[in-house]
């Protein structure tokens, strides 16, 4: 009798070569993007540390101090202005993220992806390190700090627009939107994982909160120096169909739409040919810069507001603000699943949205009063939040990247995420500043302001809602993944 094959091998065989190769680059860039993420949460969960409410500590015996008030702080945030020099970090990062990320964008078209994404997780992890140790060399510069947090994020823009890039060259336009909303939940993942390894750490020698992750992001960058393969091409595999006649559902230009010769063939992957040559970018942009504006203001604020609100410790705020991110993985798929069945990309984005808007309120002013609503609205609020946020950034990037209008120029993915990505990343840093200049006012007005960039995100996509509605009454075809 012939023997039967295992079922492992059976499973094993049953898929192709290029599958097995991009199941693989899909999972490496997750990794890698994970550790981005994961080594810029400490400074998050940190804060609650560096300033604290002396008069509930243990104060040491033998310690001599002048200020009862401010004994246990981190000097130079044991001052009244503690909020604002911690909004002076934040947006050290943020504005050199800002800014860096427009760059980012060219050197990526230029530079070997495989490279650059090393280089970038290899220096991510030294300045990432170099702030913890300022625990350890006993620091209490603020100038030494921001310093590090302009350098993180400068470096930190190698990622982005480089993991786009690499995942647009193997996968096609098919199901992008699910692909890629499963694939983004590497944000969170990295939220998650940064606040549950500094929080192991912050209480006792929160240096280490920032040192072990930017050991593990340094790792990461020799792990994709050794392993990452930019396109199907240097390994034989068939490069994906990206381009399909007619795509509407991001009120793209078709085939018919014709363009001067000149334009085509003068560096089309240029910040200005791909303004000119693709519609919706400048839309999708703008209201990114809201929507990121609302997530990264959670991202850097939302442990000290259960600190100081819901009045729980630093390990515990953070943990608990573990949830907005859990809710943000399951509203990322979610975008990505309704996006590729309705062919709807902004209209997507922009229910989410409206949604958030009376979400948020509602989180303020009822979620903290006991424990379950609170795990519930945070939950809620994160997958609203994160949504959008998550299918701007990833499917419609590609899908803007990769379109026929670009002739196929696949280093012009590249651009377009950096442009879409660097809009947005001027509202990443406008939004924790505007928490740090408005949270001493209260915080019921930080959340009005949330609320308020919500609505703002949804009016920019009006446009492109609107197109979409008339394609679905039957102006145009629909097109399904």
């Amino acid at each position: 009798m012939k023997s039967s094959v295992a079922p492992g091998i059976r499973l094993i065989t049953s898929f192709s070569r290029d599958s097995w190769y991009r199941s693989f680059i899909l999972f490496l860039t997750f990794i890698f993007y994970t550790a981005y993420h994961l080594s810029r949460k400490p400074i998050s969960i940190v804060k609650s540390e560096l300033h604290r409410n002396c008069s509930t500590v243990i104060r040491p015996v033998d310690l001599n101090i002048t200020n009862n008030a401010t004994w246990c702080d981190w000097a130079p945030f044991d001052q009244d202005n503690y909020q604002t020099l911690f909004g002076v970090l934040d947006n050290s990062f943020l504005v050199a993220y800002a800014i860096g990320m427009f760059f980012s964008g060219i050197f990526g078209e230029r530079l070997p992806l495989r490279y650059y994404l090393s280089a970038g997780m290899l220096m991510s992890g030294l300045f990432t390190a170099l702030f913890g140790l300022g625990f350890y060399w006993n620091i209490h510069s603020l100038g030494y700090y921001a310093f590090m947090q302009v350098m993180n994020g400068l470096v930190q823009t190698t990622g982005w627009p480089a993991v786009v890039a690499c995942v647009g060259n193997w996968f096609g336009k098919g199901k992008r939107g699910f692909i890629m909303g499963v694939w983004n939940s590497h944000t969170s993942v990295g939220n998650i994982l940064g606040s549950l390894i500094a929080g192991v750490f912050v209480s006792s020698a929160w240096g280490m909160s920032f040192i072990v992750p930017g050991i593990i992001i340094a790792s990461t960058g020799i792990l994709c120096f050794f392993f990452l393969v930019e396109k199907p091409e240097d390994v034989n595999c068939t490069p994906p169909q990206h381009h399909v006649s007619h795509i509407r559902n991001i009120s793209l230009p078709n085939e018919s739409n014709t363009r001067p010769v000149e334009l085509m063939h003068a560096s089309i992957s240029g910040f200005h040919g791909v303004l000119c040559l693709t519609q919706g970018v400048v839309e999708f942009s703008l209201c990114l810069l809201f929507a990121k504006l609302v997530s990264y203001t959670f991202l850097y604020w939302l442990p000290l507001y259960i600190s100081n609100v819901a009045h729980f410790e630093a390990k515990e705020a953070g943990d608990m603000s573990t949830l907005f991110d859990v809710g943000g993985i399951v509203g990322g798929i979610m975008a990505g699943l309704v996006s590729d069945y309705t062919g709807g990309r902004a209209t997507t984005c922009c229910v989410m949205l409206i949604v958030a808007a009376p979400m948020l309120f509602l989180y303020n002013y009822i979620g903290q009063r006991t424990i379950f609503p609170y795990i519930g609205m945070l939950l809620v609020c994160g997958g609203l939040v994160n949504g959008p946020y998550a299918l701007i950034t990833t499917a419609v990037s590609a899908d803007l990247g990769t379109h026929e209008s670009l002739r196929g120029n696949s280093r012009a993915l590249s651009t377009v995420t950096a442009i879409i990505d660097g809009t947005g990343s001027v509202g990443a840093a406008l939004g924790p500043l505007l928490a740090g200049v408005i949270s001493p006012t209260g915080w019921n007005n930080v959340f009005y302001m949330l609320i308020s960039a919500d609505v703002l995100a949804c009016l920019f996509l009006s446009r492109l809602v609107y197109k979409e509605a008339q394609s679905w009454c039957g102006r145009a075809p629909r097109q399904r993944g």
